[in-house]
């Protein structure tokens, strides 16, 4: 039997089913017909944040940053590059601390760069610090396994 998850499009917002073994056939959103990955994280705001958190299927890896940030500034493109190469088996996204300090405050965010991973709507586990290039698919790669 075909499994099938739901994912969020980072457009629009709809929830899409797709079966898992079209995950990497790069599939469209069934209502703004727009990718569903684009091998780049998603800024969530207060309005995303939990539509994602709870309906995606895959495991969501959040970076949580601030602009005035250095670390995070230079975390930055090792972070896309970890999205673009775990696409489509884990979502990326990026939170700005200082537009939804209430999330953070929620999620007991105390210093910044912090990652967490996160799956089924829990936090699975965290990172605080920037990691530079590979750091994050070889932090991302074995905990998306075991949850998987």
């Amino acid at each position: 039997m075909t499994k099938s998850i739901n994912i969020v499009c980072q457009h629009c917002m709809a929830v899409n089913r797709i079966f898992t073994q079209r995950l990497s056939d790069r599939p469209n959103c069934g209502k703004c017909k727009r990718r569903l990955f684009e091998a780049s994280p998603l800024d969530l705001t207060r309005g995303s944040f939990d539509r994602n958190l709870t309906r995606n299927e895959i495991p969501l890896v959040v970076d949580f940053w601030a602009p005035w940030c250095g670390p995070c500034q230079m975390m930055a493109p090792a972070f896309k590059q970890a999205a673009s190469e775990l696409e489509p088996h884990v979502r990326f996204a990026k939170l700005n601390t200082e537009a939804e300090p209430e999330i953070a405050g929620r999620l007991g965010i105390r210093s910044i760069p912090t990652m967490i991973l996160f799956s089924a709507g829990k936090e699975i586990q965290r990172q605080s610090g920037a990691i530079a290039g590979q750091g994050i698919i070889d932090w991302v790669r074995p905990m998306i396994q075991q949850v998987a």
